[in-house]
């Protein structure tokens, strides 16, 4: 059995050098006798012995590590999402308890070779129903719902193509946006379903909210701007888009959301190799998203408002960075158990040069992955994870019953630091070796929030468009 450890945070699904070391007691409190991090393997499922390949954007369309949610357990059972070899779209499901998968197929096919296309799901606990948005890039969305009570009781519900609705390019009926990218399913405290998408274009665009309750979606609207100027020290931009690590429930009912914003104009950056992404924000709301503040609890935005959170807004940067150093967006957020917000950034240190040229070469090569978060006294604290990335891609955290922190990375390795270090003590745990994952993976939040069971879902490294193996892997953390 491989040894490994993982963990994740407590979602509402339920409900540039190293800076200095933090100091333990500005961590998580923990008793003395909490265990550190770890993990063990349960138990590795193929889900699709031919699950469809091709590389674009240096990611694979069955698995992006800012998928909400590419796998999600609920009431005892698990499910995923994913694009067969024919491109057919499919469900499938297995109690907890078993190894085995039931699946079914939709009646969609992938629209293009765009590994933006994911497929993301949701559950509204106010009507038990299961919701998938996908095949989406700056253009329309596919969107199905299951009947009523589906997941609610999955036993007495046969799986097969009767329990979906037909498959829509509106949420029953309400239309969104011409250019829908990022579809994210987030659950309200209360049981309400609600989505988070793009409307508009990379460098050119605004985060947005529909939701869902019950009886009909209603479009929340926009919260986010691309307006205003970011002037670095090479040029201006006018435009932008905000790029979310993610958007996700405290255990207060916060509703918090970390970012990067992307320019519109290569003029800001050192080389045009490069990624314009810059900054590091943070806003939270305790509205269920209808306004937003920065850290300090001041208000810089209304969703659907006049005043939208933009690039200028006090406040809102918690770390910065030029866009010299190919910071990624779309990392990972994660809340501990005491509310406090968490975040994952990666990008290429000081210490290897101001100025990067090719974005995928140089965070291969010198690519690092830091973890910050805010502590008890309101201070944000940045620590560099010691295992070199080695790959242009994304990371994902989480966190178990104690607060100790996990971060999956490309590959499937985890590493993992202990609260009671104040998430100074990272160290490898599972390294990631006979899996041979493409790279980014897809972790089920909400099972390792229901039982402490950390699972992701990987695919196996292909060619060119030859089908793979997409896998389902589940560690056991300290219970």
């Amino acid at each position: 059995m491989r040894p490994l450890a993982a963990a994740v945070l407590a979602t509402a699904l339920l409900t540039a050098a190293v800076p200095a070391a933090v100091p333990a007691e500005s961590a998580t409190a923990v008793a003395p006798s909490a265990p550190a991090p770890a993990v063990s393997e349960i138990a590795d499922t193929r889900l699709d012995s031919r699950a469809v390949y091709f590389e674009s954007y240096n990611g694979l369309v069955n698995n992006n590590a800012f998928q909400k949610n590419g796998l999600l357990t609920y009431r005892g059972y698990q499910y995923a999402a994913w694009y067969t070899g024919d491109r057919t779209a499919v469900i499938g499901r297995r109690a907890l308890n078993q190894t085995a998968w039931q699946t079914v197929r939709l009646p969609h096919k992938l629209t293009a070779d765009d590994s933006h296309n994911v497929i993301s799901m949701g559950v509204s606990r106010v009507d038990g129903r299961l919701h998938l948005n996908m095949d989406s890039h700056s253009s329309g969305f596919f969107y199905v719902k299951s009947v009523a009570g589906l997941v609610d009781d999955p036993a007495g519900h046969p799986w097969d193509s009767t329990r979906f609705g037909a498959v829509q390019t509106t949420l029953d009926g309400l239309a969104l946006t011409s250019q829908f990218t990022y579809p994210q399913f987030v659950a309200t405290p209360e049981g309400r379903l609600q989505l988070s998408y793009r409307a508009g274009v990379s460098g050119n665009g605004r985060n947005a909210l529909a939701e869902y309750d019950g009886t009909k979606w209603t479009n929340l609207g926009e919260w986010s701007a691309s307006t205003g100027t970011y002037t670095s020290g090479h040029g201006s931009s006018t435009a932008r888009n905000m790029y979310l690590h993610g958007i996700d429930y405290g255990p207060d009912g916060r509703l918090h959301a970390f970012y990067t914003w992307r320019e519109q104009n290569n003029a800001v950056m050192c080389d045009a190799g490069g990624l314009t992404n810059h900054d590091t924000g943070y806003v939270h709301s305790s509205d269920r998203g209808r306004t937003w503040r920065n850290a300090a609890g001041t208000v810089v935005g209304t969703t659907g408002g006049a005043d939208q959170v933009t690039v200028s807004d006090p406040g809102t940067v918690v770390d910065p960075l030029n866009p010299d150093h190919s910071l990624m967006n779309q990392e990972s957020q994660a809340t501990d158990s005491a509310g406090r917000p968490h975040a994952l950034i990666s990008y290429v240190p000081g210490r290897f040069g101001q100025c990067t040229t090719d974005y995928v070469a140089d965070r291969t090569r010198s690519g690092r992955t830091f973890h910050l978060f805010e502590n008890a006294a309101g201070t944000w604290r940045k620590t560099e994870i010691p295992e070199a990335l080695n790959s242009s891609q994304r990371t994902h955290l989480a966190f178990d019953r104690y607060d100790n922190a996990y971060a999956v990375m490309p590959y499937g390795r985890i590493v993992a630091a202990s609260s009671a270090s104040g998430y100074t003590d990272w160290k490898t745990l599972f390294d990631g070796s006979g899996l041979d994952a493409f790279g980014e993976v897809v972790v089920d939040d909400t099972r390792l929030a229901q039982e402490g069971v950390l699972s992701f879902m990987y695919q196996r490294k292909s060619s060119g468009t030859t089908p793979s193996a997409l896998h389902v892997i589940d560690f056991r953390l300290p219970s």
